[in-house]
């Protein structure tokens, strides 16, 4: 085909407007307005290739005046181009602004032998409010940086500035750690983090977790473990409250001081904890420890040197 005009009110009563023109060997999709919110449902969480939302090798440019990510957040003029071949995304970026000073960038380059995926948005939620499991996220600006090279991908994803309200397991481990003050935070006003760090590797239908890492100034974790899709979920971690931080960093010579003052606080050194089992059906074990792990005091103290 060389013109197709779209203009229909779709499944959530949001009016499209669009054409895709055919210019030689590409296409142009162009139009007021386009609904893209079950789009990017396909993309994150369903299988890309079952869906089969892609075109085979083709490559089509973009230009859209408004774009619906969700029911509280639009892009405005997303502009770009995606390169296609055998159902896969090979090349392309694409451009868009939340506002005068707020914007989203993604690119795919392909070197053939490698993809490098990265994503930054400076509004954080419109993606990650679509897993369930995390409720209440509030704030937050993500940087995703991903490699794959064949069907093995290695990955960064990061989020700074946000809040949680809702998080079914962290508040099981505060319970079970007797940490029923910052648990009621989380339940209530929420609990900031000024940083959320997760490497992680896929292949095929499991995802390994090198580490999470996550600071904030209630509670700072380090997890690890791996995860098999619709299967079996297996992490392990330590949970730290700051004031047992700052009890830390305050003990040492000069940096203590400087770091957090005469007065650190007081509070238990921490807990380290158990994840695992069928996804719904998790089992989560709790136990005190009086030391903290050099890997987690290095992790720290590369945070607090860094900002």
């Amino acid at each position: 085909m060389n013109n197709i005009n779209l203009d229909y009110l779709d499944k959530e009563k949001q009016k499209n407007s669009i054409s895709i023109l055919k210019k030689n060997k590409r296409y142009l999709a162009k139009g007021t307005y386009f609904n893209a919110n079950n789009l990017i449902d396909k993309l994150l969480i369903d299988d890309v290739k079952q869906s089969n939302i892609f075109i085979n090798n083709q490559s089509i440019m973009i230009d859209i005046k408004k774009i619906r990510l969700d029911k509280d957040y639009e892009l405005d003029n997303l502009s770009g181009n995606l390169n296609f071949k055998n159902q896969n995304l090979m090349n392309g970026k694409l451009v868009g602004n939340f506002s005068s000073d707020k914007r989203l960038e993604f690119t795919v380059i392909n070197d053939g032998n490698s993809k490098i995926t990265t994503l930054f948005m400076d509004y954080a939620k419109p993606i990650v409010r679509r897993y369930k499991f995390i409720k209440g996220f509030d704030e937050g600006v993500l940087d995703f940086y991903s490699t794959k090279i064949g069907e093995k991908s290695n990955s960064t994803l990061k989020i700074y500035d946000f809040k949680l309200k809702e998080l079914p397991l962290l508040t099981k481990i505060l319970t079970l750690a007797s940490l029923q003050g910052i648990a009621d935070i989380l339940s209530g006003e929420g609990i900031r983090f000024d940083e959320f760090e997760m490497n992680f590797r896929n292949e095929k239908t499991t995802m390994t977790i090198d580490e999470i890492y996550a600071i904030g100034p209630a509670i700072s974790i380090l997890m690890d473990g791996y995860v098999e899709k619709n299967k079996t979920v297996s992490l392990r971690g330590t949970l730290v409250p700051a004031t047992t931080i700052n009890k830390f960093i305050g003990s040492l010579p000069v940096l203590g001081k400087l770091l957090v003052g005469s007065k650190t606080g007081e509070g238990v050194f921490g807990v380290s904890f158990k994840i695992k089992g069928p996804p719904k059906n998790l089992e989560t074990t709790v136990n005190p420890i009086k030391t903290l792990t050099p890997r987690f005091i290095t992790r720290t103290l590369e945070k607090i040197k860094k900002n």
